[in-house]
């Protein structure tokens, strides 16, 4: 859908120009006319040309979703309807992709459907948890309180995930400043030393002959290290169709020992609070059961879980199913245990989650303490290494010199 720049007068004379997402020049006329405004002129805006297919999650933040939905809990706990709601939301939103997509679900609802059914095409955008939210409010008649509960919820997870990203910033950086000063070394420093350890004929140290090997190898070659970077990021891509690719993956990070518990009590908390969200809002345990399974990060854990509803189906206690499938920590399952038993399962299940984020927390902040140290001593070694190798030669130079 493209969008067009409009020049308009208001009621108080004052010209002004507005970007607006239309189907044609004509909707945009219409809708401009219906708001009371005077259209001067209308162009296409070449400079929000979007490519097709290009899809709207990856330009979608998470604070823009999550901000669109506290002002839809605003408008609507003033009265206004969802059409309107969307109506007026989207037209001063500065995200192009959202705007269009709110665009196309208030198309939706203005043809009848609910703001559910509206999203439900959109599901993988933003997750099956977002969805059931929305149906659970329009059955209850409370759909502010569910988009609000929905709100908290995604507020927690994007905190998490910003937390995590922002703790292992300062070690990534490390290693990769790591990296671009071996690059360095190799390809612009230890050639121009060879080439004079060459004239004086010195007999070289065996750490400066295998690092001058590397570095005249590297510069002969230089361009096998791209080729083969292609070729594993297109074989990774290849590989990421597969079904069973991410299983693989998640599978194998459970393997790491340090990693390991951070996977499964994330996935804990995970769980736990998108089960919570979904029990407080109406949503039936068999069928929220199902939904966050879904909403757990590591497929392997997930299918681990599949057999769950099953066993509740069955007969059997939450707790209970959850400890036969083996994939949350046994601690978390006694938690939920009690909270069945007092009939506190929501409340405990927030609780769950809070201990798992504070350990998950903890753990990270062990990790990146560790990892720092480790990597300073290994871009120590490394540099230590290259000046051996370069200083180590010199010393046999002043000897034959002499």
């Amino acid at each position: 859908m493209p969008f067009f720049s409009c020049r308009v007068a208001g009621e108080n004379g004052r010209v002004a120009t507005r970007d607006l997402l239309a189907s044609s020049a004509a909707e945009c006329r219409k809708t401009l006319e219906a708001e009371g405004c005077l259209v001067l002129s209308i162009r296409r805006d070449w400079k929000n040309l979007q490519l097709q297919g290009l899809r709207f999650g990856r330009k979608i933040k998470e604070k823009d979703f999550i901000l669109f939905n506290q002002e839809l809990v605003a408008l609507i706990k003033s009265g206004y309807p969802i059409l309107r709601s969307l109506e007026a939301i989207s037209g001063r939103l500065k995200n192009i992709y959202l705007k269009e997509l709110l665009t196309k679900i208030a198309d939706e609802v203005r043809l009848g459907k609910a703001l559910s059914e509206a999203f439900l095409p959109y599901e993988k955008m933003f997750g099956t948890v977002y969805t059931a939210s929305l149906m659970a409010g329009e059955r209850s008649g409370n759909l502010a309180g569910a988009i609000t509960r929905y709100v908290s919820y995604a507020k927690v997870i994007s905190q998490t995930r910003s937390r995590v990203r922002s703790a292992l910033a300062y070690p990534t950086m490390l290693i990769i400043f790591a990296f671009i000063l071996f690059g360095i070394l190799v390809n612009f420093i230890l050639p121009r030393f060879s080439s004079f350890y060459l004239d004086f004929q010195a007999q070289l140290p065996g750490i400066t002959r295998l690092i001058m090997s590397v570095s005249m190898a590297v510069n002969a070659h230089w361009y096998i290290i791209p080729v083969v970077l292609a070729a594993a990021a297109l074989l990774i891509l290849e590989r990421r169709r597969k079904p069973d690719f991410r299983l693989h993956m998640d599978r194998l990070k459970l393997r790491i020992p340090y990693g390991k518990g951070i996977w499964i009590e994330s996935s804990a908390s995970i769980f736990s609070r998108t089960l919570g969200l979904l029990l407080e809002a109406g949503i039936s345990l068999l069928q929220a059961i199902g939904l966050a399974i879904k909403a757990v990060p590591n497929a392997h854990l997930s299918k681990t879980m599949a057999g769950v509803p099953d066993s509740i189906r069955n007969g059997e206690g939450l707790s209970e199913s959850l400890a036969k499938s083996g994939a949350l920590p046994a601690l978390a399952v006694d938690m939920i245990r009690i909270g069945e038993t007092s009939a506190n399962l929501e409340g405990m299940l927030g609780d769950v989650a809070d201990f798992y984020d504070e350990r998950i927390r903890v753990k990270i902040d062990t990790l990146v303490s560790l990892i720092e140290p480790v990597v300073i001593i290994f871009m120590g070694l490394v540099v230590a290494a290259m000046l051996l190798a370069i200083y180590l030669p010199i010393f046999n130079v002043i000897r034959i010199s002499r």
